[in-house]
């Protein structure tokens, strides 16, 4: 039970949570944090930018399924990591920020880096944002924000640690908690749900990234009673691709609204229906809606819910599954090709050429491969045209939408799987958001390829004022020679001129020592 400095423990009670990887940046404020790491046996990834810390620990906690955990400094460290904490918040990713704090604030003035409510400010973008007065209260804290993460809808946490109390010694941390998973299910409830789809005759599911984890649940009761199904983009994955009854991760079509309108029961499972999901307000469903979610603020939001049930969606389907018999239903296959086909070429026509790079790209990358796009018209396509065969590998910055956010989280989820796949796809603007990054990846010896749609201007902007009647303005920039950009960091840097270029140097970067940066423009031709 012997005495250390605060900071060098919790790196301790860190490690023994599962902890094996922090992003971050130290400063004369967090010195102490970083005490313990490498005794501890944590590898710690130094960000070039808070930001970029907080979008690799978001990354990281995808791609692994842990949380990510990021240290940074007081006051403009924290400011700066608040883009990526809510963008986690908003995402439902567990990560959990922990930063240094005045001592002091109330009588003392003019201190480095003082704010006037800092624990306030990082409350605006995540779950709970407290100060740890004592080295008990900072256990106690890091004990819930990981019994959170585990129990509930996972968030950001933020923590903040006076500077005295970091250097402090403080007595070891207690062991680690043994927790059970989710509250227990409402069996009469499911029973009810069970008796409604055997009595349909259009049943429809709508699965969101809540529902990541029940992949094998929601296929069987898909298979089981014919029912159709829409994908949130989160949601891609968790149904097969080859299901003739998917529509895929086509919400967002504005005619995927008549489609949902014909069906007599509608099953939402793991999704907020959000106006990022939708792109519009309502689901269009004129039949009872069944919502399944954890967050009983979901159960609670402005559609129209008939049945709610507080659950997790792999405990609900499987239960789900265990209730229900064999059954036909009224869906045809080939209408939801036809429908399919009609908002494929919708999505070309707005987006000219893309479509068709990602088709080349997803036929040749690993079925494994895992991808983090940003804010860009390339991932927007993407989105709705390459099919996942499996869940929880395709993360995009839905619900904040915050630029920049490709890059880093792409190194946050290479460090979770070294040795497999990663894709980083960002656009041109937005990859200068964060495009300091690089070096940490190349310090990290991270291979993986960058694919960066170069079109020279903020596009997507340029057609939305078009399509307002505003003459475009500010959506042209003077872009940098990404390929020299690239270089200059110690990456490789390569721009294909054909489909088959394309995808040998993708496939070519998995191999590599480091990342590879691969302009794409829209001369890009097959």
């Amino acid at each position: 039970m012997s005495k250390r400095p605060l900071g060098a423990q919790i790196s301790h009670m860190l490690k023994a949570r599962g902890v094996d990887v922090i992003f971050g940046i130290p400063g004369v404020h967090n010195v102490e944090m970083y005490r313990g790491i490498e005794e501890a046996g944590i590898t710690h990834v130094l960000a070039r930018h808070e930001q970029g810390a907080g979008f690799m620990a978001d990354g990281y906690a995808r791609a692994s399924g842990k949380p990510g955990v990021a240290y940074v400094i007081t006051g403009p460290g924290l400011c700066n990591a608040m883009t990526p904490m809510g963008q986690a918040y908003s995402d439902s990713v567990p990560v959990l920020v922990i930063s240094s704090c005045l001592d002091e604030t109330a009588s003392y003035k003019g201190q480095l880096h003082q704010m006037k409510d800092q624990a306030g400010a990082a409350a605006t973008v995540c779950d709970w944002s407290h100060e740890a007065y004592t080295p008990e209260a900072a256990y106690q804290l890091i004990e819930r924000a990981f019994a959170e993460f585990k129990t509930s809808r996972p968030r950001t946490k933020h923590i903040q640690v006076p500077i005295a109390l970091a250097g402090a010694d403080a007595l070891p941390a207690p062991a680690p908690q043994s927790l059970s998973a989710t509250q227990a299910l409402d069996l009469a409830k499911v029973a009810e749900v069970a008796q409604r789809l055997s009595a349909a005759k259009r049943p429809l599911f709508v699965f969101g990234g809540g529902a990541k984890h029940a992949s094998a649940e929601a296929r069987a009761i898909l298979a089981k009673t014919k029912a159709a199904s829409f994908s949130t983009y989160a949601g891609r994955g968790v149904v097969s691709p080859e299901d003739p009854l998917s529509y895929g991760a086509t919400l967002a079509r504005p005619a995927s609204a008549d489609v949902i309108a014909t069906a007599d029961l509608v099953i939402a499972v793991g999704t907020e229906l959000s106006e990022v999901d939708l792109w519009r307000r309502d689901l269009g469903h004129r039949a009872d809606l069944i919502r399944v979610d954890i967050d009983p603020m979901v159960l609670a939001d402005q559609h129209r819910n008939d049945v709610q049930i507080l659950s997790d969606a792999q405990a609900f389907l499987a239960a789900l599954d265990a209730e229900t018999g064999a059954q036909t239903s009224d869906w045809k296959a080939a209408d939801v090709a036809k429908s399919r086909d009609i908002w494929r070429t919708e999505t070309d026509a707005e987006r000219p050429g893309i479509v068709a790079i990602c088709d080349a790209l997803r036929a040749a990358l690993p079925s494994d491969a895992m991808y983090f796009s940003d804010m860009t018209q390339f991932a927007y396509v993407g989105k709705e045209v390459w099919d996942m065969d499996r869940p929880g590998h395709w993360h995009h910055p839905s619900g904040f939408g915050t630029l920049g956010y490709a890059l880093p989280a792409a190194i946050g989820g290479a460090m979770a799987r070294r040795g497999q796949p990663t894709v980083c796809i960002a656009g041109d603007y937005g990859f200068q958001y964060t495009v300091q990054e690089l070096g940490a990846a190349v310090e990290m010896g991270l291979g993986f390829p960058i694919l960066l749609w170069d079109n020279a201007k903020l596009k997507e902007i340029e057609d939305s004022m078009v399509r307002s009647q505003i003459a475009p303005n500010a959506v042209t920039a003077l872009n940098p020679d990404f390929l020299a950009l690239g270089r200059a960091y110690g990456c490789h840097a390569v721009e294909p001129t054909s489909f088959a270029e394309l995808t040998a140097e993708t496939l070519k970067a998995f191999d590599a020592d480091r990342p590879t940066v691969i302009r794409m423009t829209p001369a890009l031709t097959a």
